[in-house]
C-alpha cells in the first residue's frame, strides 16, 4: 500500500472511499469536492487497474500506487490522503 492512507490530516476525513465488488470488477471509489475517481481492476486482481472519471476512464496503470497518484489528481488532493480500505491495499499488478 505505500504511504497512501498513511495520513491523519483532517483532509482525509473528507474524502469518501469505497470499495465495492460488482460486474465482475473490483472498485475503490473516492468522491471529495463533488468529483469522483475510481480504481477499478478485473475481479480475478491480475489485469491493469484503470482509473475513472464522471467522464469515463482516463488511463491505465500497472502499479496502484501510480493509479492512486491519478486519482488523487482527478479529485485534487494530495495523494498521501486517500483512505484505503483494507480490501482494496492488494490491487494492482
Amino acid at each position: 500500500m505505500g504511504e497512501h492512507g498513511s495520513d491523519s490530516d483532517a483532509e482525509s476525513a473528507e474524502i469518501d472511499a469505497q470499495y465495492s465488488e460488482t460486474d465482475g470488477e473490483r472498485r475503490l471509489s473516492f468522491r471529495y469536492a463533488g468529483r469522483e475517481a475510481s480504481i477499478a481492476q478485473n475481479i480475478d486482481g491480475y489485469a491493469m487497474v484503470a482509473v475513472r472519471d464522471e467522464r469515463g476512464e482516463r488511463e491505465r496503470y500497472y502499479g496502484f500506487d501510480m493509479a492512486l497518484d491519478h486519482a488523487a489528481e482527478l479529485l485534487g488532493v494530495d495523494p498521501n490522503a486517500l483512505p484505503v480500505p483494507e480490501q482494496a491495499a492488494d490491487m494492482g499488478m
